[in-house]
């Protein structure tokens, strides 16, 4: 066959960017309702904050709940509930309909970023900062500190999670930012806003330049825009909070609100500016949140913590078996619950190990993809193919996630009267959805590389084994076996 490459692909389906004077009218009435409310944002912001406060906070100082206690009548299960039942989930499934809204609109951690930004240094944020992989080190580190706290059993965990990444969002707003009410945190550290980012690219809701500037997407640490984005250059929604700044109804410049369909974004990434940090996000964070699942359910995980205590104490590490620091690790005595340094070391390795070898396994099975479309036809060179291809794992990758980690929105229901069974059923409808769909991403994207028919089908092989796979390591999750 021959290795010629066409200059441009050829999708079977072309799709055009949506033309924000085309807009409905409804769309247009909510665009102006939220530019003129958006100066109201600041009191919901305060409400937000001082909710999360007490959701953290009030918990500490009440008694631990009792053996009959739910959600329904101890606050401090309610207010587990609150952040793991409910928002951690919801705020998932909101980027397919409105984007990183959470971000912009409600979200205390940015707020409280940005008023210290209005009174800080605001210097320039370092390259450090700025690098494309901060983000994705934030999620390990807080996803993993909030297994070895028990910030899902005991509320102090959840004070350790969220008060140090208060203080994160308020120190570094109050140091780097330039300009004025700028949000470094949201845009480089946040370890949520890093996953709504990525995700909301398979959102419905799109803020587009009403006179787009060409030269690909730009950072700009002086504007109107809170998270750096040079908005007349704006291509991927990945950083836009939604907070409607530079949106102006009656103007010719700007931003304006579209709708598009939920996916086209992902479909057709190379005009989105791809981005090789997320694919490794979406690998790492797939299986990270795997391991943090496994570890508490898996035979093997105590046998692994059992030969690493006895290799340890017989070379006469005695500390292994003594309790940290509370705030690295559980230690609750009243609770029943006091995690040692064994603890801390095998779980921080069993979700690591995971995220390793499952985003190795990712890895390949997408690299036989790209270098299978690459001999069939498609255009581009491997690892922009790669890129491309990997996205496609975005729907099952977000429902791994609501899954894995928004586990006590399935306990609720559990609890609320639905049989296990049936809590079994809702997962399983899930995940079949964010694999149909990874799939169907998966075509387009090969169409968009220019196969067609058998080509394309065989090129998609490789995605078909690693969606199979996710979800096959995610059967236990599902299932409880």
């Amino acid at each position: 066959m021959s290795s010629a490459r066409r200059p441009f692909p050829i999708p079977l389906r072309v799709e055009t960017a949506p033309d924000w004077r085309q807009r409905p009218a409804w769309v247009r009435r909510i665009e102006a309702f939220a530019v003129r409310h958006r100066g109201k944002l600041a009191w919901v912001h305060v409400a937000m904050f001082f909710g999360f406060m007490a959701l953290m906070i009030v918990p500490l100082f009440l008694p631990e709940p009792g053996d009959g206690a739910t959600f329904r009548n101890d606050f401090t299960l309610f207010a587990s509930f609150v952040i793991w039942g409910l928002w951690f989930p919801l705020v998932f499934v909101s980027v397919v309909f409105t984007g990183r809204s959470w971000c912009g609109i409600l979200c205390p951690l940015g707020a409280s970023s940005e008023w210290a930004n209005r009174v800080g240094l605001r210097r320039p944020v370092p390259r450090w900062v700025r690098w494309e992989g901060t983000p994705v080190v934030s999620f390990v580190v807080i996803t993993i500190l909030a297994q070895t706290v028990d910030a899902r059993g005991f509320p102090q965990g959840i004070a350790v999670v969220f008060g140090l990444a208060f203080a994160c969002a308020v120190v570094l707003g109050f140091v780097y930012g330039q300009g004025r009410n700028k949000r470094p945190w949201c845009r480089h550290m946040c370890p949520i806003g890093l996953m709504l980012g990525v995700f909301s690219r398979l959102g419905a809701v799109q803020f587009a330049p009403k006179q787009p500037r060409p030269g690909g997407d730009a950072y700009a640490e002086k504007g109107v825009c809170p998270t750096m984005i040079a908005i007349q250059r704006k291509e991927e929604s990945r950083h836009c909070i939604e907070c409607f700044r530079c949106v102006n109804p009656g103007g010719r410049g700007g931003l304006a609100l579209v709708l598009r369909k939920p996916g086209t974004e992902v479909a057709e990434i190379r005009r989105h500016n791809p981005n090789a940090a997320e694919i490794w996000f979406l690998f790492l964070a797939t299986g990270l949140a795997l391991g943090g699942f496994l570890w508490l359910i898996l035979p093997q995980y105590d046998a692994i913590r059992q030969a690493v205590g006895t290799w340890a104490i017989d070379r006469g590490w005695d500390w292994i078996g003594t309790p940290g620091p509370w705030w690295l690790m559980s230690v609750h005595r009243n609770g029943r619950e006091v995690y040692t340094w064994l603890d801390f070391l095998t779980i921080t390795g069993f979700m690591l190990g995971c995220a390793v070898l499952l985003a190795a396994v990712l890895t390949l099975l997408t690299a036989l993809s790209s270098g299978l479309s690459g001999r069939l036809g498609a255009d581009l060179d491997g690892r922009r193919r790669f890129v491309e291809q990997a996205y496609a794992y975005m729907p099952v990758a977000m429902v791994s996630l609501v899954i894995g980690l928004g586990g006590e929105l399935f306990d609720a229901l559990a609890q609320a009267g639905l049989p296990m069974r049936a809590v079994a059923l809702v997962k399983v409808a899930l995940f079949a959805l964010g694999m149909v769909w990874s799939i169907a991403l998966g075509r387009r994207l090969l169409g968009a590389q220019g196969l067609a028919g058998l080509r394309r089908w065989l090129a998609l092989l490789p995605l078909l084994a690693g969606v199979g796979l996710v979800g096959l390591a995610w059967w236990p999750a599902i299932f409880g076996l």
